[in-house]
């Protein structure tokens, strides 16, 4: 006897475990958002940007780490872009298929998947130790852009190999060398994808502890660094430090710091999402 189902209910059935899903995952973070705007919303002000800490951390303001996040920030994506670009670009239009390209592909995806503390253990034995860069913005970005690498050359070569093969063939038959094919008619229209990895990648770096923790990031530092070899405050840490080893903090200091990062990284995204749909508006297939 065989069992027949009913293709509508079955449907119904699939949907409803779909949207059940969603709402497990949607539920806790919009919790965590609300109560992380309903605490640290009224910190927010002009002086709590702008200015510099006091009393130990326990008053004033967090532009320093706000300026040394986006000063690791830049100095991720100078490192990491246009390596992981051309790194992509061997991968997707020179490397032949050969077991030595295969063994690249899985180190790439088993290096995206490494712990960001054991990045910030081979940013300080590299970096700050063998290399006696010191702990400094340099070897926390250059930390950081390892970190972002695996990210950026996978979205990046995802990106070229989205591009249609028929434009390869056709700027090849017009007499353009294969590198002249890639620059006019490849990266061109694999920017949109490459643009978004890259940035998503950096929305991660931004948001990282342990990478900088090693190498770049000051306990208390209330001023601005003078050049690429100084130690900086930066907002993940800065928010670990005044949560947990720093006492009699203001819990709205503490929420409107974790506020602000939320509020860096969800900048990013939102140009990501921009500079995505410009792009793809201007697509010709």
């Amino acid at each position: 006897m065989t069992l027949r189902i009913n293709p509508r209910l079955a449907e119904k059935v699939a949907f409803f475990f779909l949207f059940l899903s969603t709402l497990l995952i949607l539920i806790p973070v919009f919790s965590i958002l609300v109560i992380v705007i309903k605490n640290g919303f009224s910190a927010l002000n002009w002086e709590f940007l702008t200015g510099y800490p006091r009393l130990g951390m326990r008053a004033g303001g967090i532009f320093p780490a706000l300026v040394g996040t986006v000063y690791l920030v830049l100095g991720t994506l100078v490192f990491s872009l246009p390596i992981g670009i051309l790194a992509a670009i061997y991968i997707a239009e020179y490397a032949r298929d050969h077991w030595l390209k295969g063994v690249i592909e899985v180190a790439i995806v088993n290096l995206a998947g490494v712990p960001s503390v054991v990045y910030g253990l081979f940013g300080l034995g590299l970096f700050v130790i063998f290399l006696k860069v010191g702990a400094s913005i340099l070897a926390g970005s250059l930390t950081l852009a390892i970190m972002s690498l695996p990210v950026v050359i996978t979205a990046s070569r995802e990106a070229l190999g989205t591009v249609p093969r028929s434009f390869r063939e056709v700027s090849l038959a017009l007499g353009a060398t294969k590198w002249q094919t890639i620059r006019h008619a490849v990266l061109p229209n694999a920017l949109p994808g490459i643009l978004t990895g890259t940035i998503l990648a950096l929305s991660r770096a931004a948001g990282e502890t342990a990478p900088i923790l090693f190498t770049v990031a000051a306990f208390y530092l209330p001023r601005l660094p003078d050049s690429v070899l100084d130690q900086c405050m930066a907002l993940p840490y800065h928010l670990y430090v005044i949560s947990t080893q720093v006492p009699n903090v203001k819990l709205s200091l503490q929420y409107g710091t974790a506020l602000v990062l939320i509020l860096l990284v969800l900048a990013m995204n939102i140009v990501a999402i921009v500079i995505r749909a410009q792009f793809r508006k201007r697509k010709l297939w």
